[in-house]
């Protein structure tokens, strides 16, 4: 069972979305996420790419942060999303998008957002194109945290170092197949 862990929507229960297409965040992982974070998503704008059932978006913004975008693509997906984003309450705060995670950010030049959520599925090498827009186009403002989940130690990058280099690794942990790795854009007089 999936819920909100604390704040305004706290203990309200998510419903899954019924698709093979996707892969909701285990419990543990997402206290451990949140956990690592602290109070590092109070006031930011959220994107949450791959929302799966938005559980990602809808914790932060439970917990403080100022807006969401939760993006996918999946018929099952975008149900499971609204029902939780209804029955969260946060519905003035979060914005549901249909969309593909890639086109998606090749039109969110300018967000500024400053928290991402990048839960592709794995081995699909999504991560680093994904990171690739977030750094070129503005929709990751300098400072902003990318919280990647991956398969167990998969490089992120995939061994692109100049990639590599517009982000300092914050942390890494692993929580049973699930890889987090948390990302900082650095700004480009630091590059």
């Amino acid at each position: 069972m999936m819920r909100i862990i604390t704040g305004s929507a706290r203990g309200a229960k998510l419903v899954a979305p019924e698709s093979d297409h996707t892969r909701p965040t285990a419990e543990r992982t997402k206290e451990a996420v949140f956990s690592m974070l602290q109070n590092a998503f109070l006031e930011r704008r959220v994107l949450d790419l791959f929302g799966g059932s938005g559980q990602l978006a809808l914790e932060a913004v439970s917990r403080g942060a100022a807006s969401a975008v939760i993006v996918d693509n999946h018929r099952g997906a975008l149900d499971a999303i609204r029902k939780n984003v209804a029955h969260t309450r946060l519905g003035d705060r979060v914005r549901v998008v249909e969309s593909d995670a890639l086109c998606y950010l090749s039109t969110a030049r300018g967000e500024g957002f400053s928290l991402v959520f990048l839960d592709p599925p794995y081995g699909l090498g999504l991560l680093p194109r994904c990171l690739s827009l977030l750094a070129e186009n503005g929709a990751l403002r300098a400072g902003g945290l990318v919280i990647c989940e991956a398969a167990a130690y998969a490089d992120v990058f995939l061994d692109d170092a100049a990639l590599a280099a517009r982000y300092e690794v914050v942390r890494q942990a692993r929580y049973g197949v699930a890889h987090i790795t948390i990302l900082r854009l650095k700004s480009e007089e630091s590059l």
